[in-house]
């Protein structure tokens, strides 16, 4: 990928050491980094416990299941992007199963640029979740600052018995002069008068 600012973190599950091998040329380190390997499902979920990543290859069939299973969980319980990777003949049979998980699999043997595509659209829906991530945040907090800043008009009525109106221009006034969030003047008035 040309002029990218950021790199995925990518974890590759196989049994072979031989797959990770012929992965690696299609995961640069200037668009795929830290990349992580493990040998297992039962490892690939201790690793995904203790990090997020932002795409996990797994090569069919592990050597404690063969992979389904541990595609579903991590596009289940992840926003990572998830590749499957099966024997030609269990291809279709296995994509169904995987399908309305989000899941993304591809036959082997595959080419390099066929699996270099797919890295390429699991990255753009990794963006895509990012961006709905931080909408969805961002949304959050206004709802968290709508709630203190009418947590704080109240208190503002019964105990000085402000106006509604009065109550939010002292709130506005006090962000403005004190230059401060009207959520932090919110938290300022609660914690001055609910103590």
């Amino acid at each position: 990928m040309v002029f990218q600012e950021k790199t995925y973190c990518v974890l590759v599950v196989s049994s072979t050491e031989s797959f990770g091998t012929s992965m690696a040329p299609l995961l640069p380190p200037t668009d795929y980094y830290p990349v992580v390997y493990a040998k297992s499902s039962g490892e690939a979920q201790r690793l995904l416990a203790e990090s997020n990543y932002d795409i996990v290859i797994i090569n069919t069939p592990l050597s404690d299941d063969f992979g389904l299973r541990l595609a579903c969980y991590v596009s289940s319980n992840t926003t990572a992007g998830v590749l499957l990777l099966v024997k030609n003949d269990r291809y279709t049979e296995t994509s169904a199963k995987v399908l309305s998980y989000g899941v993304l699999t591809l036959p082997k043997p595959t080419s390099s640029q066929m699996i270099t595509q797919t890295l390429g659209v699991l990255c753009a829906t990794r963006e895509r979740l990012r961006q709905m991530e931080e909408k969805q945040l961002s949304v959050e907090q206004k709802m968290e600052e709508i709630r203190l800043v009418n947590r704080a008009k109240w208190l503002l009525i019964e105990t000085l018995g402000m106006s509604e109106s009065d109550a939010h221009r002292y709130i506005e006034k006090q962000a403005m002069d004190l230059r401060i969030s009207k959520a932090q003047v919110a938290k300022n008035i609660i914690h001055t008068y609910q103590g």
